[in-house]
């Protein structure tokens, strides 16, 4: 439990009012939400406990957190020519580098 899993908290906003989605992104399956972040994160931490004792109980292996270190911050992305061009001239609408959009657009 004390081990740096990756905590995933989103806002999800529906017909009956928003509400917070909490995932664990290595433990497959482990979910809760909550009617706010902190409620959401107090749910998710109480689910991370129960999967984590759960795949104990039966022997499962238990994923280990994905580690922060070894990350260049480069990628490379194949797309299809006509969404390469779209990209370019709404970079340009906007005076920024293809880069800077995408990594605008990617953030969002």
């Amino acid at each position: 439990m004390n081990l740096p899993y990756n905590l995933i908290i989103q806002l999800v906003a529906g017909k009956n009012g928003n509400h917070y989605f909490g995932r664990v992104l290595e433990l497959d399956g482990c979910h809760s939400h909550g009617a706010t972040q902190a409620e959401a994160l107090e749910n998710l931490r109480d689910a991370m406990e129960g999967w984590i004792s759960v795949g104990l109980e039966y022997g499962d292996i238990i994923p280990e957190p994905l580690q922060d270190g070894g990350f260049s911050g480069k990628f490379l992305l194949r797309l299809p020519k006509s969404l390469h061009h779209r990209l370019v001239l709404e970079a340009e609408k906007e005076g920024v580098s293809l880069n800077q959009y995408a990594l605008y657009k990617l953030s969002r």
